[in-house]
């Protein structure tokens, strides 16, 4: 929708093919300067005619942070990557979700200036996260020590630590929390757990395809109203449960690991979910069996380390009520067999998955999707989901068709063997937590009081659950203290 002149962007919806958002969005309100059909159905691409945004168009929605600005930290201001710039406009230090906007307009800006652009993961290695991962693989080293020794230089950063620990993860296959790796983790996976706002976390239990027997919801229903946390159901088909102190977390996970459940994997950039319809089983409409599909993709990419997460969506049929086109991977069934689909993801710059591959039978969707997967994990930037990887794919899906079908690069039995690894290695990293004393150590609010909860906590009842307090609610006084439950002594 433009202004009745034609030269200011007001609004639109974008059907099918959405790559074009992330250019457009931050337009919105601002005068194009030139034909508006250059923007909208450009030849080259999605971009603006100069390949620039404006500079009063919005990069960063939430510290209201335009180009002009990020331009202005660059020449101005000496900054010299995306991290300089955030730290110095705060673009992207609040949901990161144009991170990587913000990476392009400054390499813009240092080309200008006559700067090589630096591809290299941090201040620590020259490597890009591709390069690295390749020197790792083939030095066959396992810990950050020596890798940083060998290919680096200092003591590692909040970039560098956690973008080896997945690449180690993926190569070697040991638990998060073993050795010296284990202070490679971000907060979340440092306990395994999400961190919420009000520093307590959640609990995602796995429920491959959305399937949960009635027996394994009365046992969430139980834990929930034992440790009166928060329930909501996701929209990843599974049940989140809000509110669980630090000292809680194993004794949540002993129940429900004792009750069949394992991690969900909520807090690490890996497989989340495999979203499904009920296909076949129940729908007149389904042609395939969408759910025991999902199940199936579910359990062998469980626990899977990738640069980003990872979601997958299976439909049972061409009505799509799974949503598998708004996936990484999507599966929609068809009456000769899986049509599958890649590249697709929601969030800040929404985008329609495109189709791969057609009327593959289950062994051979499984097989497509093992070797996409891992090639997209040795390949792919850091913090780089698939949409953006398979965009900038040097020869398109053709070239990803040729390497995943045709074996153009000759890999595909490396990718096949490493993903046979993970599928054969895989073990429930609570599961394996719960059985290990030195790791449950470190789930205690308080060194010398475990058991006491932090003070700070506070809540109040909505819509008959307990929610966290407010800093006016807080004020007023008329909070839940001391934590979401209070002993009983008799």
């Amino acid at each position: 929708m433009l202004s009745d002149d034609a030269q200011t962007l007001l609004g639109g919806i974008l059907i099918g093919d959405a790559s074009a958002y992330g250019s457009l969005r931050p337009l919105v309100g601002a005068r194009l300067g030139a034909d508006p059909v250059a923007y909208l159905m450009p030849s080259g691409g999605v971009e603006a005619p100069t390949g620039e945004l404006p500079d009063e168009a919005v990069v960063c929605s939430c510290s209201n942070v335009t180009a002009g600005r990020i331009r202005q930290a660059v020449h101005d201001e000496g900054c010299t990557d995306a991290g300089a710039v955030k730290a110095c406009t705060k673009a992207g230090a609040t949901c990161g979700s144009c991170v990587l906007m913000v990476k392009k307009i400054v390499g813009q800006e240092l080309t200008k200036l006559g700067q090589t652009v630096s591809n290299a993961l941090c201040e620590h290695f020259d490597l890009s996260r591709r390069q690295l991962f390749d020197a790792v693989r083939v030095s066959e080293l396992t810990t950050f020590s020596a890798i940083i020794e060998r290919f680096g230089r200092g003591r590692g950063c909040d970039i560098c630590k956690p973008a080896l620990a997945s690449i180690l993860s993926a190569l070697v296959g040991a638990h998060v929390l073993d050795g010296e790796n284990a202070s490679l983790q971000d907060t979340n996976d440092h306990v395994m757990a999400n961190m919420q706002k009000d520093g307590t976390y959640s609990v995602v239990p796995r429920m491959p395809g959305g399937e949960v027997t009635p027996a394994g919801l009365v046992v969430i229903g139980q834990i929930a109203e034992d440790f009166a946390l928060y329930t909501k159901i996701t929209g990843g088909q599974r049940i989140d449960m809000f509110g669980a102190r630090l000292e809680q977390l194993p004794l949540i996970w002993q129940r429900l690991v004792d009750a069949g459940f394992e991690s969900g994997h909520a807090y690490g950039k890996s497989l989340r979910t495999v979203k499904s319809c009920v296909g076949s089983t129940w729908c007149r409409f389904g042609v395939l069996d969408s759910v025991g599909m999902a199940v199936r993709l579910e359990l062998r990419y469980r626990g899977l380390r990738a640069p980003h997460k990872l979601k997958i969506g299976v439909s049972g049929c061409a009505r799509e009520c799974a949503e598998a086109r708004s996936k990484d991977v999507g599966v929609i069934a068809t009456e000769t067999g899986w049509n599958m689909y890649v590249g697709g993801n929601g969030g800040f710059t929404p985008r329609h998955a495109e189709l791969f591959a057609s009327d593959l039978s289950d062994e051979a969707l499984i097989q497509a999707i093992d070797r996409f997967f891992m090639y997209y994990i040795r390949t792919a930037d850091r913090l780089q989901r698939t949409a953006p990887w398979c965009e900038e794919l040097e020869g398109g899906l053709d070239a990803l068709r040729a390497v995943i079908f045709d074996d153009a690069l000759g890999i595909c039995v490396d990718l096949d063997t490493a993903m046979t690894r993970h599928v054969d290695n895989y073990e429930d990293e609570w599961a394996a937590t719960l059985r290990d004393p030195a790791k449950l150590a470190r789930f205690r609010s308080f060194v010398n009081a475990a058991d006491v909860p932090d003070p700070s906590l506070g809540y109040v009842a909505t819509r008959g659950q307990l929610r966290p307090v407010t800093a006016e609610e807080r004020e007023s006084g008329a909070v839940m203290i001391a934590g979401t439950t209070l002993e009983v002594r008799r």
